[in-house]
């Protein structure tokens, strides 16, 4: 734990340095970094990157084969398939006109999105407001710097001034830091949830394209 000691000093140090909007940002840091985590897990736990039992469902009823469709599909819980089973079931219940059919679809592929898009909010507003937090810091730091210097008047020491200022700049670095990351991700994110919502989008069009909406089809698929 010893060699850990002065590490630890060093970070207390900077921290102090920075002021109150770089304990803020080193809040917003931890913050980004489990938020991060969080939805890279969340979106493996709704199969945002499992797709292929999807597309094997829909080639299959694409082909004819409507039971063998809804059989891949019905072990399946990722956004795509849960999709495709609503598309599939309203196509092929006789209670459904196709319009109604599409609309019930379109309805359960928006709360899908809803899942998928999950927490990007809140890493947009991080990757807004912690430049705008460094950048705060920073001017703080200068006005304090600029008043220590007026303060000493013709006994200034430029070494003291410039001291003041670098530390001052530390707030904008650490903004930034947090920032870039948090910018990185929200838009990874946001081009897996474009994605999952392109194939949502064409196995539902493929699945009632494929045939006109029409009773006898629930018959064929009993």
């Amino acid at each position: 734990m010893e060699q850990f000691g002065p590490a630890v000093t060093e970070m207390l140090g900077f921290l102090q340095r920075g002021g109150p909007a770089i304990w803020a940002i080193s809040a917003l840091s931890i913050v980004t970094l489990a938020l991060i985590l969080w939805k890279i897990w969340r979106l493996v736990m709704i199969g945002a990157w499992s797709g292929a039992a999807t597309e094997r469902a829909v080639q299959q009823w694409s082909e004819g084969d409507i039971d063998g469709a809804r059989v891949t599909l019905a072990p399946r819980k990722s956004l795509r398939a849960r999709v495709a089973k609503a598309a599939m079931a309203t196509h092929l219940d006789p209670e459904f006109s196709e319009p109604e059919a599409r609309e019930e679809t379109g309805r359960v592929a928006k709360l899908e999105l809803a899942r998928a898009r999950s927490g990007l909010r809140a890493l947009e507003l991080i990757a807004t407001i912690a430049p705008l937090l460094g950048l705060l810091g920073t001017v703080l730091g200068m006005i304090e710097a600029f008043q220590a210097l007026q303060e000493a008047g013709a006994r200034a020491d430029p070494a003291a001034l410039a001291g003041g200022i670098w530390e001052a700049l530390l707030t904008t670095a650490a903004g930034m830091a947090v920032a870039i990351p948090a910018s990185a991700a929200l838009t990874w994110f946001e081009s897996v949830a474009e994605n999952v919502q392109a194939d949502m989008e064409d196995a539902a069009t493929r699945i009632f394209t494929r045939y006109q909406h029409d009773p006898s089809l629930a018959q064929a698929a009993e």
